[in-house]
C-alpha cells in the first residue's frame, strides 16, 4: 500500500511476523508522559487486511455531513459511518450518530479487537479518506458517553497515512506514528486527557484509507 508522508508512558509495540491477529507483542517505551499507546503494526496478515478494505469500501452506506465552522456549513473533509449496538448513539464534532446495526463482517472485526485488547466495544466509526486532501483536525476522543480514561482501537486499512501526537494545548507536534495497512493501534487510560491527535492533510500521492475507530459508549446516567 502506498505511503505519505504517576505518569505512564506510552509504547510502541512491534509485533512478530506471525500472520493473522496476533497478541503478543514485544514492547518498547516512547517516551508520552500521561499516555497509554501500543501501535501493532502487522495485526493483520495481508490477505485479510486486502479483503476487508475491499468489503469494508464497496459495501458501507458513507456520507459525507457538514458541521458548522464560524457560521459555514462546510464539509467533513472524509467520508463516514457509524455502527454498534442499538443504544450506542454517539455525538461527537457537533454531529449526533444513530448506529447502523453490525453487519457480519463488523461483528467478525469487532471480535477479534475485544479479545485482542480485552474489553468489550459497543460501536465504532469508519473514516475513509479518499486521497491526501482527506483528513482529520486536531482532537481527543474525550466525549462525555466514552467515560473516563476510555479505550479507542483504531484499525488501518490501505494507504499508510501519518498520525501525529501533541499535549493538549499546546501547538508543536510531539511524536508522529505512520499507521499502515493492517495495523491497530490501542489508545487506553489518560492518553485523551491530556493528548490530541490529527491525521493532517498531505501533498503526497495517497492510496485510499479506511480507519475504524471501536470504542465503548457508556449509557447515559
Amino acid at each position: 500500500m502506498g505511503g505519505c508522508g504517576g505518569l505512564r508512558c506510552a509504547h510502541l509495540v512491534v509485533p512478530s511476523r506471525k500472520r493473522g491477529p496476533v497478541d503478543l507483542f514485544d514492547d518498547s517505551p516512547l517516551a508520552l508522559p500521561n499516555a497509554e499507546l501500543e501501535l501493532h503494526a502487522h495485526w493483520l496478515d495481508r490477505p485479510t487486511a486486502d479483503h476487508w478494505l475491499a468489503e469494508l469500501s464497496a459495501q458501507t452506506p458513507w456520507q459525507q455531513p457538514h458541521v458548522q465552522i464560524y457560521g459555514r456549513q462546510l464539509p467533513v473533509p472524509r467520508l463516514v459511518a457509524w455502527y454498534g449496538d442499538a443504544e450506542a448513539a454517539y455525538r461527537y464534532s457537533g454531529l449526533s450518530h444513530q448506529p447502523l446495526p453490525w453487519t457480519p463482517l463488523l461483528e467478525q472485526i469487532r471480535a477479534q479487537v475485544v479479545a485482542a485488547v480485552g474489553q468489550p466495544l459497543n460501536g465504532v466509526l469508519l473514516n475513509y479518506y479518499r486521497d491526501g486532501q482527506d483528513s482529520m483536525g486536531w482532537h481527543s476522543d474525550d466525549e462525555a458517553e466514552l467515560g473516563v480514561n476510555p479505550l479507542i482501537a483504531s484499525l488501518n486499512l490501505g494507504g499508510t497515512r501519518r498520525f501525529d501526537l501533541r499535549r493538549k494545548g499546546q501547538s508543536r507536534i510531539e511524536h508522529s506514528l505512520p499507521l499502515q495497512h493492517g495495523s491497530l493501534l490501542v489508545m487506553r487510560g489518560p492518553t485523551q486527557h491530556h493528548w490530541q491527535h490529527q491525521v493532517a492533510k498531505t501533498r503526497s500521492l495517497c492510496a485510499p484509507r479506511l480507519n475504524l475507530t471501536f470504542r465503548l459508549i457508556k449509557p447515559s446516567p
